[in-house]
């Protein structure tokens, strides 16, 4: 019996798969060692660390390594509602801690919570084994619940930027959990879109990808086209998810399309010099929120 995870990124599988950071091999038997050091023969080449361990120890690698991810993005998300009280941009606060090489600057990314079908399975995995076991793994709990409650904090942004959305339509760039994928399972859109739903906003949506499985989770949506046709006649115009194509908007286009110029950055996608300019008010997360000149 042989466990060797997988750490592919969804979008990225097989750019990981040919350049792994390491291949974990947890195995009950020196022969089943042998021939899985057989398979990755060709990673040697390239040096890959390779973990050899047993079974147990294999999967709480995979488990831990979700599981800290997970952790460090509730982290961050936290911070930038600390920084948004206290008048702080936690883009800055990202930057300054990342450079340090002992926290790194990866998934220091403010916005509305992950999603996916790893971070969310692999916390409960490890909050369902600490209960089987007689431990609270109140660490994984907590991330679960800080990145639901983000959510929330997200439709409250919106509610509080627009003045209430009961008859406001909103635009929305992006719904699928990450860019470069159709995958919908437990996107930060499903919850923040079916809130804003049930307050009454009536939602245009446009993703590259998803649009698809989009419209059987979230059947109140009007699906649109692109960019352009979802800024039509908005009261704001929200980046859910953040696309490559989302980053070089025509601001002067979406203003004119626009009822009311309001950009609701919740993956920080711009800074607020590259939008204000045009007469848009920029909210985003962790960050103050700028305004036109009068």
């Amino acid at each position: 019996i042989v466990s060797n995870p997988e750490f592919l990124r969804e979008g990225s599988a097989i750019e990981d798969f040919m350049r792994p950071n390491r291949v974990v091999i947890g195995a009950d038997s020196e022969q089943a060692v042998a021939i899985m050091k057989d398979l990755y023969r060709p990673l040697y080449l390239l040096e890959t660390p390779i973990v050899v361990t047993d079974i147990p120890t294999a999967e709480m690698i995979k488990y831990a390594s979700n599981a800290f991810l997970a952790v460090k993005i509730s982290f961050i998300n936290e911070i930038a509602t600390v920084c948004e009280k206290v008048g702080a941009d936690v883009q800055l606060v990202s930057k300054g801690m990342g450079l340090d090489n002992r926290i790194g600057n990866k998934f220091l990314h403010a916005g509305p919570g992950f999603g996916g079908s790893c971070f969310p399975k692999d916390l409960a995995a490890l909050v369902q084994t600490g209960e089987r076991v007689g431990y609270p793994f109140q660490i994984a709990g907590a991330a679960a619940k800080v990145n639901y409650e983000q959510h929330l904090r997200m439709v409250q942004k919106v509610k509080d930027a627009c003045g209430g959305v009961k008859g406001k339509t909103l635009g929305v760039l992006g719904l699928s959990f990450k860019p470069n994928t159709n995958d919908m399972r437990e996107a930060p859109s499903l919850t923040i879109l079916s809130e804003l739903m049930k307050e009454g906003a009536k939602i245009r949506a446009y993703d590259p990808a998803s649009m698809e499985e989009s419209m059987k989770l979230l059947p109140g949506m009007v699906p649109c086209q692109d960019t352009y046709e979802v800024a039509d006649g908005a009261d704001g115009l929200i980046i859910m998810t953040e696309w490559n194509q989302f980053r070089n908007l025509d601001f002067e286009r979406l203003k004119k399309a626009m009822k009311e110029p309001l950009l609701l950055d919740l993956r920080n996608t711009y800074e607020s010099d590259r939008v204000v300019p045009f007469g848009f008010r920029h909210v985003s997360v962790g960050r103050p929120t700028k305004n036109p000149a009068a």
